[in-house]
C-alpha cells in the first residue's frame, strides 16, 4: 500500500515518469497490481517462515532464482532510481539495485524495523522513515559504512523523517460522513476496525461488547473486514451501528469519529495522527518480529494513544476504556493533540520531493 501510494502521488506530480511496481506472485500484490493503472512484474519472492522453519530449506534454490528473475527485471526496465517499500520483492530489488549503483532509497514504516531494512541501511542512498524512533536501530546499521563480503562497498545513507505516505485529511469529508453514518452529535462516535483482512479477536470482542448493551450510549462505525464481514454483518443497525466488510475511502469515518479501536499497523496509525484522532491501539501478536506492539507502545509513550493488548482485550476492558474516554472529553483531546503532533499529512510530497533529488538532474 505505501507503494501504490507513493506511484499515484507520482503520476498526479510528473506525469511523464514512468512508474513500475515490482512484487511477489504470493503477495496481496497479485490480486491489487491488475487492477492498478502501472506496470508491474511480479517476482518468486515468499517470505522467511519463523514457525514453519522447515520451509525455509528451499531458500537457497528460491534465491537463485529470485536473484536471476530480478536481474533481468533491471536489465530489461534500467531504473534511474528504486525505492524499497517492504514485502518480500522489496529487498531483493533494492538490494540488486544498490549493488548495481542505482541511487536506492527505502522506507521504513515501523518503530521497529524489520530484518530487511536493517540489512538494506548498509547499502541504500536514502532511509525515509514513518517514526522517529526507528532512526536508532538503522542508524546504528547504517554508519557500520564497511565493505561488504561480495565486494559491493556499503553506503552510509542519509535519513529523512517523513511518515508514511497516506492520502492527506480531507477538509469537506465531514459534512460526507455526517450524511453516510447519519452522525447528529448526540452521541459520541467510536471507530472500530481491524485493517481490510479483520481481526477476529478484535471483532469477537466488539461483538460481545455490542450485545452486552454497553455501547447503547454510542454510535459504532465498524469495519470488520472481508474475511469476517459474513459473520457479524446482523450487526448492522444504523445509525447506532453501522457495519461494512472495510470502508473505502475511510476519510468519512475519520471525520466524524471521536475516538478509533484499531490494530496498530503503522499506515493506520498515520492515519489516525494525521486527522488528530484518539485512538486504543491492539496490537496484532503474530505481527512480524511483534512490531505492533512496538508502534502501539511508542504511541502510548507519546501520551498519543491508549495501549491493550490483545491478551487483555475483554468486553470488560473494552468498555471501560471506551467508556473513559468518551465521558472524559479533556483526556480525549489531550490524546488527539498528541497524535496531530506527530501526524505527516504531506509525506507522500516530502518522499516525492527527496525522490527527485536522488535522481538527480535529466
Amino acid at each position: 500500500m505505501p507503494a501504490l501510494a507513493i506511484a499515484e502521488a507520482i503520476r498526479e506530480r510528473y506525469p511523464d515518469w514512468d512508474v513500475v511496481l515490482a512484487g511477489a506472485r504470493r503477495g496481496i500484490e497479485a490480486r491489487l497490481l491488475p487492477n492498478r493503472p502501472f506496470r508491474f512484474h511480479l517476482l518468486a519472492a515468499e517470505p522467511l517462515y519463523r514457525r514453519q522453519w522447515w520451509r525455509n530449506l528451499r531458500w537457497p534454490f528460491l534465491a537463485i532464482r529470485l536473484i536471476r528473475e530480478t536481474g533481468r527485471l533491471l536489465d530489461l526496465e534500467r531504473p534511474a532510481a528504486v525505492l524499497g517499500t517492504g514485502g518480500y520483492a522489496s529487498g531483493p530489488v533494492a538490494w540488486l539495485a544498490a549493488r548495481r549503483g542505482v541511487p536506492t532509497a527505502i522506507f521504513e514504516p515501523d518503530a521497529r524495523p524489520g530484518l530487511t531494512s536493517r540489512l538494506l541501511a548498509r547499502r541504500v542512498d536514502e532511509v525515509y522513515l514513518g517514526v522517529p524512533e526507528a532512526e536508532r536501530l538503522l542508524g546504528r546499521e547504517g554508519r557500520k559504512g564497511r565493505e561488504g563480503r561480495d565486494g559491493a562497498v556499503t553506503r552510509k545513507p542519509r535519513f529523512f523523517l517523513t511518515g508514511p505516505p497516506i492520502v492527506p485529511p480531507d477538509p469537506s469529508a465531514a459534512a460526507r460522513g455526517r450524511e453516510v453514518f447519519g452522525v447528529d452529535g448526540t452521541r459520541p462516535v467510536v471507530l472500530i476496525t481491524g485493517g481490510s483482512q479483520g481481526a477476529l479477536a478484535l471483532n469477537e470482542t466488539v461483538a460481545s461488547w455490542i450485545r452486552s448493551g454497553r455501547a447503547e450510549r454510542i454510535q459504532v462505525i465498524w469495519a470488520t473486514g472481508a474475511g469476517t464481514y459474513d459473520r457479524f454483518r446482523d450487526f448492522h443497525h444504523p445509525p447506532s451501528v453501522h457495519v461494512a466488510a472495510f470502508l473505502d475511502p475511510i476519510a468519512e469515518a475519520y471525520a466524524v469519529a471521536d475516538l478509533a479501536v484499531t490494530r496498530a499497523g503503522m499506515m493506520t496509525i498515520a492515519e489516525l495522527c494525521a486527522w488528530g484522532l484518539a485512538s486504543i491501539l491492539v496490537p496484532l501478536p503474530t505481527a512480524a518480529q511483534d512490531h505492533q506492539t512496538e508502534n502501539a507502545r511508542v504511541m502510548a509513550a507519546a501520551g498519543a494513544a491508549v495501549q491493550v493488548p490483545q491478551a487483555e482485550l475483554t468486553v470488560e476492558r473494552l468498555s471501560e476504556e471506551v467508556g473513559s474516554l468518551t465521558v472524559n472529553s479533556a483526556r480525549r483531546s489531550g490524546l488527539a493533540a498528541q497524535a496531530r503532533k506527530r501526524g505527516r499529512p504531506e509525506a507522500r510530497a516530502e518522499i516525492l520531493s527527496h525522490l527527485e533529488r536522488l535522481i538527480g538532474p535529466g
